[in-house]
């Protein structure tokens, strides 16, 4: 090839090669895995964050931080909550269920003969914790202060009463798992009834998971890419067909949106695919959050 065609085939190369990278950064990647690289992340730990009575809308506009890590990660727009009120959703992400509950009742009026995900993990060998913020003993079964036991589910698992007493812990624990990347395989955050947006704003809120959640973000267990951590409201206020905002967030997820339909039970099957359990009642059946994403 004679020298003035070499450098035309050059630069035809050169041209293409460029047009289709910058055609890779704006086309639409499939759902599922946007963002997300070819290699699925081996997630041996979920730590999921619940904040209270928002829809999507609501937290997107309301929880800039929140807003700014579903960008950087990843977020469903068509999750949902259960129903309402509270308890039902907590019990439906613990439970696979709702067990009938329709109230905010107590556990002392709705002690529930069945497995929850953080009880069958610790029954196999895998390691279960709910840390509670503004709990004085573990496994408080009784309000107090900001502390509202409705958003602590597994207090309402009758037979499970022993293992909650040593694996449901004051919010205080947080911290040292974290720094000694020793959370939990099977983990749930539950801020008190201000942090999380119930008598307090969506404002407050954002700061408290900012910490917290940043927190988890920097510890070796997020950075080691064994880490998933999930971010969900249990119901929305009531106007907006239950549709919350769910924020994952893994090393491996990079602006990615999910469009598909998932609920708590979406979670529940994710926590108990962490734990390589089966998953409880209606998890059972549902689509997995964590596959949804790419992340199992």
């Amino acid at each position: 090839m004679s020298r003035p065609y070499r450098v035309a085939a050059v630069a035809v190369t050169i041209a293409t090669t460029v047009a289709l990278s910058s055609g890779c950064s704006s086309a639409r990647i499939p759902e599922g895995n946007q963002g997300a690289s070819p290699q699925p992340a081996r997630v041996t730990k979920l730590l999921v964050f619940v904040v209270e009575n928002h829809s999507l809308r609501q937290m997107r506009y309301g929880m800039p931080w929140l807003s700014r890590l579903a960008t950087r990660y990843g977020y469903a727009t068509g999750y949902r909550a259960i129903t309402h009120p509270s308890l039902p959703n907590y019990l439906g992400i613990a439970g696979g269920d709702t067990f009938g509950v329709t109230d905010d009742a107590p556990p002392s009026a709705h002690p529930i003969n069945a497995p929850s995900v953080f009880g069958s993990a610790v029954r196999a060998g895998r390691t279960a914790t709910i840390y509670a913020e503004g709990m004085d003993t573990r496994c408080q079964r009784v309000n107090g202060g900001r502390y509202a036991v409705r958003h602590n589910p597994w207090t309402y698992f009758r037979s499970e009463r022993r293992m909650c007493r040593r694996h449901d812990m004051p919010l205080t624990a947080l911290s040292g798992d974290v720094t000694a990347g020793d959370l939990p395989q099977v983990g749930m955050v539950i801020p008190d009834v201000c942090n999380d947006a119930h008598d307090c704003s969506l404002a407050r809120a954002d700061e408290w998971l900012r910490d917290q959640v940043g927190k988890a973000l920097r510890g070796p267990d997020f950075t080691s890419r064994h880490l998933a951590i999930v971010v969900t409201a249990d119901e929305d206020d009531g106007y907006h067909g239950n549709r919350v905002l769910t924020v994952v967030a893994h090393p491996q997820l990079h602006h990615v949106t999910v469009r598909r339909p998932l609920s708590h039970y979406s979670l529940s099957r994710s926590y108990a695919e962490v734990a390589n359990i089966e998953p409880l009642a209606h998890a059972a059946g549902s689509r997995s959050l964590l596959r949804a994403f790419g992340l199992h």
